[in-house]
């Protein structure tokens, strides 16, 4: 079995240079106007299917506080060392210059439904005919008592790739023999249910490959159960005997507080001490997308078309959406985009629209070599988006197809980047 080619990936899920400078921007005459907000897997994916499969009728602007996008998805697998840091690393450059987007880049700050303007950090604004907003999650600080946005900058969550990335890699490649480290894994829903898990992997596959031998990572969990638990310590028995443990609600009791400076964590159970905290704190929509979520802190949408139940002329795609049964992943928000794009088209130049269906795929690393999947195909069903059909790895499988599911994998990073980025 061999790693998917890019044309294979674009089948697979097909269905379904401009910066901020001033607060003027000029349009083409005539033309219906999207903006979309956030580069992600949904947004750098939504704006660049709006654009092409338009031909040029719709005037598409792409609104990211960035140049460059570097993923979360396969972040794990450089904190392991097995990708660098540009590898993960991708530039708007050809959105721009084969697809006509404009690039805008700053922060959005408000959006008015009523004017259909979207206002920007600096003051100036956009006008749209539709909205796309992908701005995928922001943390939600005080779920873990004590911890805060100063904290992450000694127990770095991580869990929006970039700076934080670096800093964990950093202060992970720093542990010594003998040490621990505490991860607190955050509640449902979060972004990437397998991502604190596979981190655990690579984290356990730097400390094995040191040598180490009294090393531990020790992971504080809210759920009772997580995504290919028995997968994952099946592979931590494996491969990393003794270096794992993990505590369920049911033995820790709860976080009382964290302490990012001394390094511990009190629970009800015991306080443990550690010399990297990686602490995961509980998520919400990213904060552009606040007036179009509900009391969960996420975006219900329509199922069919991504379309936010609270305006017709927005969407709301990836992690910030309630996607049913659809996990908050980059396969995800990729797969909710071209269902957006294809709707935008549809209202706007009046194209055909055809029946919505979504798939997903969470590819993990164990060890090297070691990979497992989880996934499902998706349609709208009674109001949500509901798994028709789904697959996972079983336990026990033999090495080839291990290998063969991480090459898959690799596969499935250069066909998504492509498709995201053009």
């Amino acid at each position: 079995m061999t790693g998917l080619t890019r044309r294979q990936f674009t089948t697979l899920v097909g269905a379904g240079a401009a910066s901020l400078a001033a607060p003027t921007y000029l349009r083409a005459q005539g033309k219906p106007r999207v903006v979309v907000i956030g580069g992600g897997a949904g947004g750098a994916t939504a704006a660049k299917y709006v654009a092409k499969d338009s031909n040029g009728a719709i005037d598409v602007t792409l609104v990211e506080d960035g140049d460059s996008f570097t993923t979360c998805f396969f972040s794990n697998l450089y904190l392991g060392g097995f990708r660098d840091l540009q590898s993960i690393t991708h530039s708007y450059d050809q959105l721009v210059s084969a697809y006509g987007i404009t690039k805008v880049t700053g922060r959005a700050s408000a959006v008015d439904r009523a004017a259909k303007t979207v206002t920007m950090a600096d003051g100036a604004t956009l006008a749209y005919d539709r909205l796309i907003l992908s701005p995928g999650i922001d943390m939600i600080w005080d779920s873990v008592p004590g911890y805060s946005q100063a904290s992450a900058e000694i127990a770095p969550h991580a869990w929006q790739a970039g700076p934080q990335t670096e800093l964990l890699k950093a202060r992970l490649d720093a542990v010594a023999d003998g040490e621990t480290i505490v991860m607190v894994a955050p509640p449902n829903p979060y972004r990437c249910p397998p991502g604190p898990y596979e981190r655990v992997s690579m984290m356990a596959h730097v400390l094995k490959a040191k040598g180490y031998t009294g090393a531990k990572i020790v992971v504080l969990d809210p759920k009772a159960k997580f995504s290919k638990q028995g997968l994952f310590q099946a592979g931590w028995e494996k491969h990393y005997p003794g270096m794992v443990e993990w505590y369920g609600p049911d033995i820790h009791g709860g976080i009382k507080t964290v302490d990012a400076a001394a390094g511990t964590v009190e629970t009800d159970f015991d306080t443990f001490k550690g010399v990297l905290l990686n602490v995961i704190p509980a998520q919400k929509a990213g904060a552009i997308a606040d007036g179009f979520a509900d009391d969960s802190g996420f975006c219900p949408i329509d199922a069919a078309s991504m379309r936010s139940t609270m305006d017709e002329a927005v969407f709301v795609i990836g992690d910030a959406s309630i996607a049913g049964d659809m996990p908050k992943s980059g396969f995800s928000a990729n797969s909710q985009a071209k269902i957006a794009a294809m709707n935008v088209r549809g209202d706007l130049t009046d194209s055909r629209v055809f029946p919505a269906k979504y798939s997903n795929t969470c590819w993990s690393l164990i060890e090297t070599d070691d990979g497992v999947k989880v996934g499902a195909q998706y349609e709208p069903k009674d109001g949500k988006i509901t798994s028709v059909a789904s697959f996972i790895s079983q336990t026990g499988e033999d090495a080839a197809l291990r290998k063969a599911t991480y090459e898959e994998s690799i596969g499935w990073y250069s066909g998504i980047v492509s498709d995201m980025f053009g």
